[in-house]
């Protein structure tokens, strides 16, 4: 088997993307869901670090590359269907979403409206330098 026959596994989207969950390793919480093309998930696994696809700019993005935010990967996990890739990270920094919030998900529906339920821990002006 090659070095290589495990990306062959997976159930790769008709334009070779995979769909990503990022989990925090200490307490399980869902920080976001990205993509990654082969190259992104093989230089995750090899660097340790989380790299993804951004299909807006259509390039590699290395998690943390501007906010320093990086995500060091401690497991990664292919689901039964094998077409979605889980991820037990260490999130340095605290925060994951580009929001300044720990996680990606933090509006909750209620009342039929869609309430932010969780603080911005940095202002993003601050993370990105665009303020």
């Amino acid at each position: 088997m090659s070095s290589e026959a495990w990306l062959d596994e997976i159930k790769w989207t008709s334009d070779g993307l995979v769909p990503v969950v990022a989990q925090d390793a200490g307490d399980g919480k869902i920080l976001m869901v990205a993509w990654m093309n082969r190259e992104a998930l093989k230089l995750t696994v090899l660097g340790g670090k989380a790299v993804y696809w951004s299909r807006s700019r259509k390039k590699l993005w290395r998690k943390g590359e501007e906010s320093g935010h990086q995500q060091i990967v401690r497991e990664v996990r292919l689901d039964c269907d094998n077409d979605v890739v889980m991820l037990q990270v260490e999130q340095l920094g605290g925060i994951a979403c580009h929001t300044g919030r720990r996680s990606c998900f933090y509006q909750r529906l209620e009342d039929s409206c869609w309430v932010n339920v969780e603080p911005v821990l940095k202002d993003p002006a601050s993370i990105y330098g665009n303020g």
